[in-house]
This record gives C-alpha cells, structure tokens and sequence, in this order.
C-alpha cells in the first residue's frame, strides 16, 4: 500500500516537471547509451534545483523577481552539473548533443512566438486593439451582454492571438464599464479566463500546449480544429452557469473618438497572410512552420519600410484631418524592429529555462518509470485527465512538453485528449495560466485567487463536459 502511494507520488512529480527525454541522433553519431543518474546525486540535486527555481518563478508576484531569472539559472545549472559526470566518463558527446537536441526544439517555438508577438505588438501600436474597446464602450450594452460579448470574442480571439493578451483587452473593456460594480468585474474576469483558454485548445497559434503538439508533428493541423466543439461546451457551460450571477444593470457608455494609425487593417491581413505561410511550409514543404512565420515577418518588414517611405496620417476616422495642410502630414512613424526589441524576453526565457531543465532532467534518466506508470499501469483517459488538473497547479506549457518528452504509446484521439485538459485545465485556478495571473495583476482586489476559487466547481462542469463531448463527437480518432 505505502509502495503504491509512493509510486503514484512519484509519477505525480515527474508529470508536472521530470519527465525522460528521448534522445534523437539522427546523424547516429552516437552509439552510447545514456546513463541512468536517477540514483545519483547530480539527478537529486538537479531535481532539487528545478523545483527551487519554478517556485521562485511562481512567487514573481511576491518577490518581484522575473520568473525568467531562476529559471535560466537552474537548467545552467543542471546541464553543467550532468556535463561534469559525462566528461568525466568520456561521453561528453552523447551530453553535448543531448543539449543540441533540446535547443533545436526550444529555437523553433522561440522564432514562432517571435513573429507572432511582433505583428501582435505592431497592430497594438496600430490602435486596432483601442479601437475594439472602444467601440464596445460606445454600445451601452448591459452587463449580461456585456458578459457574452467579452467572452465570445475573447474565445475566438484567443485562437490568434495569445491568452494573455486577449485577456488583458477584454479585461480593460470589463473595468472600463464596471468600475460601479464589483460583482460584475469579478465574475466577467473568471469568464474571460475560461474563455480565453479554451479558445487556445483548438487552434495550433492558440496556446503554446497547442503549438508544441503541432511542431512536435503528433496531432496534423486539421485536426486540431475537430476540438473546436469540445472547446465550446467548455466555455459556454460554466458562463450559462455563471450568468444568473451576473447583475441585470445596464452602465454608464463612454464616448470616446475611436482613433487608428494608418496601415491597420493592412497589418490584420498581413498576419492572417503569416499563418497561412505557416500553414503550407509544414503541410506541403514539411518545414518548421517557424520557417514559415520568419518569412511572413518579412512581409511586415516590407510594409514598415513602404509606411516610413510615404507620408500618411495618424488617424484617418476623422474626416476634418484629410485637409490638413501639407506642411502637418508627417511620415509614418513605425519600425518593425522596434516591435521585435519589445517583445516579452521574459516570457521567451522563462520558457527557454523549463524547456532546457525538463529536457536536462529528463535525460538524467526518469522516463521509464513515469511512462510506465501514467501510460501503462492506468488508463491513458484518465491520465490525460489528471494532467489536465496538474495544469491547474503547474505552467501547463511545462505539463504539455512533460508529455510530449515522455512520447507515450497512444492514439491521435488520446493526444487531442491531453491537448484540450492541459488547455483548459488551467482555468481551474486563477494561477493557472498566464491569463489569470495577468488579470489579477490587471484588476487588483477586483479579481483575485479566492473570487476565481469559488467559481471552481462550475469550470470543473464545463472542464468535464468538453471531454465528454469530444469522446462523443471525435470517436474516429481512437
């Protein structure tokens, strides 16, 4: 019995952080196996430093310490103290290419999200996200309203564009007009957090779950969208819940003169443009979609310099601006790479810091018995499901690579199983993803751990019903 509680501790552990990693020499240079340090005491130090440097990262808010800081620190650390046992042994090639490995993986997310952060940033600075809030301000929509337009469109949004930053434009919008009513900003924000990251389940550009199993190459990209059902009973149950907790009232409209750069809506099809290319390098050319990406930022790059080039307007939505005279028309302000010195470089190294300590931990030598265990010894179904709510708890970008480190044996069904709980799992805690965890920074004593806590056992519905329902409509997959 003691036996058994210890193993299902143990594989609980190495879900949420130590998974093995399988190392791939494609040249075959290598002919060594691997050595087991599981027993040793590099692989208990360097699981004592990971789990050091994760809570570091996941009392940010405390500590005012970027997460991004502990994080490169500890998988330096790590693979230094794995490199010092394999030199040692003269094996310092099977380590060496181990790290390369891993790296590879990390760069192609790494240049990815790049591009997707500077369009995003570029049309931020064009005023289109301004604009959509205040638009929504301008509409005297009531507070029931305003719940379901908020959370439809940051569902939709979110399947785009990142969750932190759908939920942060449709968290302005709900303190914007319920800055009278505290209820109704608290129960808004839980649902744009649930929206948002079930949003994020269904498509690869999503959520970084969601793009880590389409570069990985286990789910293809049409399939993803087969979880777009699935992702909406996982929004639409808890809000139809929640909605008779929502105030009838109606606010107060703000009337504010919408104002957008020139070279907006050009940006919009330009992204869309980006995807695309990303779409058919994978599908068609079999390339890292991030090759992909990188050739749709020369598209905007190319749009930067014909903007610096022409003179135009800041804003064009007020006709009495046309006649401006000539001498007060200045060229367009806006440097493509500008955006990309902007872009969240703690975010991207926080992820480089667990990607390089999951993969330096698990080449330590812990996939046999967490595989075994998870994949072997239980029901794939149910262990999908526990790491769904282990995302809940744990960065579930951290939980999802775990999964796709250890590679278990199972169907596609399966693997689009893992792909919405680790999406949607985070949505039980407000400390689960980074859209909860932004909102409550966003909406300090509106929004707040114990506000979303109590709205638990309404997500955990929706969180249930979404794999019922994907079990029901997807059984093609299994």
């Amino acid at each position: 019995m003691v036996r058994r509680f210890l193993q299902i501790l143990l594989s609980c552990l190495v879900i949420v952080g130590y998974p093995a990693f399988a190392l791939a020499d494609e040249a075959g240079s290598a002919a060594l196996t691997p050595l087991n340090l599981t027993g040793h005491w590099v692989g208990y130090l360097a699981i004592a430093i990971f789990a050091f440097a994760y809570v570091l990262a996941m009392l940010e808010e405390v500590t005012e310490l970027r997460k991004s800081k502990p994080m490169v620190l500890a998988a330096s650390l790590i693979w230094a103290f794995i490199s010092v046992i394999y030199v040692a042994d003269g094996m310092s090639a099977l380590s060496g290419q181990a790290f390369r490995t891993a790296l590879e993986g990390f760069a192609e997310l790494f240049l990815f999200i790049m591009v997707s952060m500077a369009y995003l940033n570029a049309m931020e600075d064009r005023g289109i996200f301004e604009n959509l809030r205040i638009w929504l301000l301008s509409k005297s929509f009531s507070y029931r309203q305003l719940f379901w337009i908020t959370g439809w469109m940051s569902f939709f949004l979110s399947s785009v564009c990142n969750n932190l930053t759908t939920a942060l434009l449709m968290g302005a919008v709900v303190l914007a007009m319920g800055k009278s009513n505290k209820r109704f900003v608290s129960i808004a924000c839980v649902n744009i957090v649930v929206a948002t990251n079930a949003g994020g389940s269904f498509s690869p550009f999503g959520d970084i779950t969601t793009l880590l199993v389409w570069q990985k190459g286990v789910v293809p990209f049409g399939s993803f969208y087969s979880l777009l059902v699935p992702a909406m009973v996982n929004f639409a149950l808890p809000a139809a819940l929640m909605h008779f907790w929502v105030p009838k009232e109606q606010p107060a409209a703000a009337i504010e003169e919408p104002q957008m750069k020139r070279g907006g809506i050009t940006m919009i099809v330009l992204f869309l443009l980006t995807i695309i290319t990303a779409v058919c390098f994978e599908n068609f050319l079999h390339l890292p979609p991030a090759a992909g990406m990188l050739m749709g930022l020369t598209y905007l790059k190319f749009f930067s310099y014909y903007l610096q080039k022409t003179p135009g307007q800041t804003a064009l939505l007020n006709a009495d601006d046309i006649d401006m005279p000539p001498d007060l028309i200045k060229k367009q302000d806006f440097d493509v790479f500008e955006k990309v010195a902007h872009l969240e470089w703690d975010t991207l190294l926080f992820f480089y810091g667990v990607m390089m300590s999951v993969a330096g931990l698990s080449f330590i030598g812990y996939l046999g018995f967490a595989s075994n265990f998870l994949y072997d010894q239980i029901d794939p179904t149910v262990a999908n499901i526990l790491v769904g709510i282990f995302s809940a708890f744990i960065d579930n970008g951290t939980i999802m690579y775990a999964v796709l480190t250890m590679h278990p044996d199972i169907s596609q069904g399966q693997w689009l199983l893992v792909t919405l709980t680790a999406g949607v799992g985070g949505s039980l805690l407000a400390i689960g993803s980074a859209a909860g965890v932004g909102l409550m920074g966003q909406a300090k004593g509106l929004y707040t751990f114990s506000s979303h806590l109590k709205w638990m056992p309404v997500i955990l519905v929706g969180y249930f019903g979404s794999i019922g329902i994907h079990f029901l409509l997807n059984q093609r997959f299994f």
